[in-house]
């Protein structure tokens, strides 16, 4: 069942100042006792237990967030068909995770904005290839995969679809191609190390794929360290002229071996004095970023 998407385009939005986005959902997720051992994390939990889906971007939206992700990164046909869930099942349930986020989002009087993660081919496969890129599949391929689940979560009424944690700028161009026509805005962020793409490709040539398209209404980073995000942050904008969205990890490390984080946090919210007057306009949190330091940048933000 379709959504009602906000009143106010995210666009119009951005260009009145910055909104602050939602934090990590697995992280909370843990936090609230629920199990992501599975290959389809947090994905599992929209068939399994989407009221605790609900509860942790409830716990995000009292925090301060305006902009809630919802739990369909990890969420494909594909993958769900492996867990011997139908097409129709599945559909139904890339559906369920724009309503939970919208519900939450109603639980507060402030217009919050919900956007359905498209997340990359790798997190499919579950091998922390999302890390890598280049899959070996051609730019054609990659959007074969990706058009059926972004038609579904776009016919589910969000507000912007989130084409995130993207590793090479291959994938960002087919990405860019299966969402073409179907109505929704974008933003497109990719995960990078340094001053690259995950793939090795300059940051200047992956956010160039993205300048003069009208359905893109941000690009940026996500799911990176945070000392990363810097200049990335400044890039983004002076390549594409666009507002920039960022949302690094926590500055810990996913050892995919082990699935487990190694290494001490750096995230610091008062970096955010420094990516908005870099261009940023969507500023939050990734994996291993919780509600609280999701407040403390809303308080940042609202009292810079």
């Amino acid at each position: 069942m379709a959504t009602t998407p906000s009143t106010t385009p995210l666009a119009e939005a951005l260009a009145r100042g910055p909104l602050v986005l939602d934090g990590g959902l697995s992280n909370q997720l843990v936090a609230q006792g629920c199990d992501l051992s599975d290959e389809l994390w947090s994905a599992r939990l929209l068939a399994d237990a989407p009221e605790q889906i609900e509860a942790a971007h409830t716990a995000y939206v009292r925090a301060g967030a305006r902009v809630l992700i919802t739990s369909s990164y990890q969420a494909t046909f594909e993958g769900f068909a492996r867990r011997g869930i139908g097409r129709r099942e599945a559909a139904a349930l890339l559906g369920r995770s724009v309503e939970l986020a919208r519900r939450a989002a109603g639980r507060v009087a402030r217009e919050v904005w919900v956007a359905a993660s498209v997340g990359p081919y790798g997190a499919m496969l579950a091998d922390g290839s999302e890390y890598r890129g280049r899959y070996g599949l051609s730019v054609a391929e990659l959007e074969r995969f990706h058009r059926p689940r972004i038609e579904t979560l776009a016919a589910a009424g969000p507000d912007v679809l989130a084409l995130e944690t993207v590793p090479d700028v291959d994938e960002a161009r087919a990405l860019l191609a299966a969402v073409r026509g179907c109505g929704v805005p974008v933003w497109l962020s990719y995960s990078v190390a340094g001053g690259s793409t995950r793939a090795g490709q300059p940051l200047e040539e992956a956010f160039a794929v993205a300048a003069g398209n009208d359905q893109v209404v941000a690009v940026g980073v996500n799911c990176c360290e945070p000392a990363d995000a810097d200049g990335a942050v400044r890039i983004a904008a002076e390549v594409t002229g666009k507002p920039v969205v960022v949302y690094p990890n926590s500055g810990e490390g996913w050892d995919a071996r082990a699935r487990d984080w190694q290494g001490r946090p750096t995230f610091d919210p008062a970096r955010v004095g420094v990516w908005r007057a870099a261009g940023a306009r969507l500023i939050g949190g990734c994996c291993r970023v919780g509600p609280e330091r999701i407040a403390e940048l809303a308080e940042l933000l609202e009292n810079p």
